[in-house]
């Protein structure tokens, strides 16, 4: 009998893949993740191929999007308060990088800081 998966987040670096990991495990649910292997013998190629995708059953699934709904850490301004979604006012907003082009698929870190909404996805 096979179960379905369902696919809660995606990450770059597997340390933050196993930090989430653990905790779903830690309150009872199975956790697999897609294209660690691949990842950690060349993380280079994480972006090309959507990096680790953290994986549960389906019956599981909202049970968990709870918890990493919890656990994940929102982008804050400089003095810790959460930033605001300029559009729908929601305090959900997480780093977006395009990384269009060349040069800044190869160095992320010269791009200008854009920030997109979780709620209503626009980016600011």
């Amino acid at each position: 009998m096979s179960q379905k998966l369902y696919t809660i987040a995606a990450f770059e670096y597997s340390a933050d893949t196993l930090i989430t990991k653990g905790k779903l495990e830690s309150e009872g649910i199975e956790v697999f993740l897609k294209d660690e292997n691949t990842v950690n013998s060349d993380p280079l190629i994480s972006n090309a191929i959507g990096g680790i995708k953290l994986q549960v059953y389906a019956v599981d699934k909202d049970r968990a999007l709870e918890i990493y709904n919890e656990i994940r850490k929102y982008a804050t301004d400089s003095n810790g308060d959460p930033l605001v979604c300029p559009n729908c006012k929601a305090k959900k907003l997480e780093a977006y990088y395009s990384r269009k082009g060349i040069f800044y698929k190869l160095f992320p870190f010269f791009e200008k800081r854009k920030y997109r909404c979780l709620n209503c996805n626009i980016i600011s």
